[in-house]
């Protein structure tokens, strides 16, 4: 009987020596987020079928639990941002071919490089450097979540490679690191020469596009503006056993992109965000790269109003840095002008004082 074992513990040694325990008994893992109240976490281990659980007294059974099949590696939690979680369903071949293609892209050498993992392990920027590590035999260092302090002494102690979010990018001095893997929806307009802009999901364990550029035995298409993939790194299905691929294998991701020519990827943002205005199509992840540049304004997201004239109205959500010197919608307006078509300027702005997110700062949309 092979058993789902939910790890409610924070990330460091112990985690790490309690995954290869599960790993080395035939058990899958499901990591828990230590930052849900405790009844968020006890609902996930429920919803998640866990026989086991691993928490801070010790290690208990749970009878309401059900079995994972042979070769089922871990149990991933979405990361909720147009909804609630669900569990990928990742195999040890699913996360091998991820922890293979990355090391070979960034040219990990185990004996001069060193991982840190700094991002919470319950999301797979986290502990995918956990398990490319532990797979190619290179040193790591783990974080129980992202501290700067912490981050840039271990990079002086000898860390070359880590995994962060933009956020996190922003808070910490990253020169001393031969190279950080960057995810996240929204990448900086300018940032260090050493970060990777990477594009992947839980369900293909942490990245599997780099620049644009998928990685070696990663397969992308456009079908009706949607990004698909296709790769050894898809999940195996839901913990619930429906699979989200197509007969043939595809992953329809929801991201709308397209392909260049030469078959770069750009990501324009989710299908479902799109907004129709005037029979104009508006990606809101275009728009809010150039409004998040300008001043006075710390977050930005634009969603679409319902609106009898326009079918939806642009509408730009800001949190300003001074609420008492909120930005204009005049200026908003004429920034966007300056660099894409009328219809894609705000014809609305909403102050708020916070936008909703994940805990690793992926706006909500579903929820404005």
């Amino acid at each position: 009987m092979r058993r789902l074992v939910a790890l409610a513990i924070g990330g460091g040694d112990r985690f790490v020596a309690e995954l290869q325990q599960a790993w080395d008994s035939g058990d899958a893992v499901l990591p828990v987020d230590q930052r849900l109240p405790d009844a968020a976490q006890q609902s996930l281990i429920e919803r998640m079928g866990a026989s086991v659980v691993v928490d801070a007294a010790g290690r208990h059974r749970r009878r309401s639990g059900w079995d994972i099949e042979t070769g089922d590696a871990l149990v991933m939690a979405t990361s909720g941002s147009s909804g609630d979680p669900k569990g990928a369903v990742l195999t040890h071949a699913a996360i091998e071919a991820n922890a293979m293609a990355t090391s070979s892209a960034l040219a990990v050498d185990p004996s001069t490089d060193r991982w840190l993992a700094c991002l919470p392990l319950a999301h797979v920027g986290g502990l995918a450097v956990v398990v490319r590590a532990l797979l190619t035999d290179t040193p790591v260092e783990v974080h129980d979540g992202f501290d700067a302090t912490a981050v840039e002494a271990a990079a002086r102690q000898g860390a070359t490679l880590t995994s962060l979010v933009p956020t996190a990018l922003a808070r910490t001095d990253p020169s001393a690191f031969r190279a950080i893997l960057l995810g996240g929806s929204a990448m900086p307009a300018h940032r260090p020469a050493n970060t990777v802009a990477t594009y992947g999901m839980t369900e293909t364990f942490s990245g599997v596009v780099y620049e644009g550029w998928p990685l070696d035995g990663v397969e992308l298409r456009i079908r009706n503006d949607e990004v698909q993939l296709r790769c050894e790194m898809l999940l195996r299905c839901y913990r619930d056993g429906t699979d989200p691929r197509t007969d043939d294998g595809w992953y329809p991701t929801g991201d709308a992109g397209a392909l260049s020519d030469e078959g770069q990827l750009s990501v324009f943002g989710r299908v479902d965000d799109m907004i129709t205005t005037g029979a104009e199509k508006v990606w809101p992840v275009a728009v809010e790269r150039i409004l998040a540049n300008l001043p006075n304004i710390s977050e930005v997201a634009v969603v679409g109003r319902p609106d009898p004239e326009w079918g939806q109205a642009v509408t730009a959500v800001i949190v300003p840095t001074n609420h008492a010197q909120p930005p204009d919608l005049e200026a908003l307006r004429d920034a966007i002008k300056e660099h894409l078509p009328a219809y894609c300027a705000p014809q609305a702005l909403e102050l708020v004082k916070e936008l909703p997110q994940t805990p690793l700062g992926k706006t909500q949309r579903w929820r404005l």
